[in-house]
């Protein structure tokens, strides 16, 4: 690496795409990567649309044990 580097001709937001989206990386236990991978073929989907279905499957059964149903229904979890 150089003690300095000249960034006179530089250009300050020559890649900013202020529409851009960012997808953050998820590392799978060997197990649950097994699992997914398997789910995904038989169902013919990539592993992200089947992750995706579980963690959103999760996340309304979270919702529901805290905040209850359109009925009040609610499950004491903890």
């Amino acid at each position: 690496m150089k003690k300095e580097y000249d960034f006179s001709k530089g250009e300050r937001g020559k890649f900013y795409n202020k529409n851009a989206t960012f997808n953050l990386p998820v590392y799978l236990e060997p197990e649950i990567e097994s699992f997914v991978s398997k789910l995904a073929k038989e169902q013919k989907k990539n592993i992200s649309e089947i992750v995706n279905a579980l963690l959103f499957r999760d996340k309304e059964l979270i919702e529901f044990m805290r905040f209850g149903d359109a009925k009040g229904h609610r499950i004491n979890y903890l």
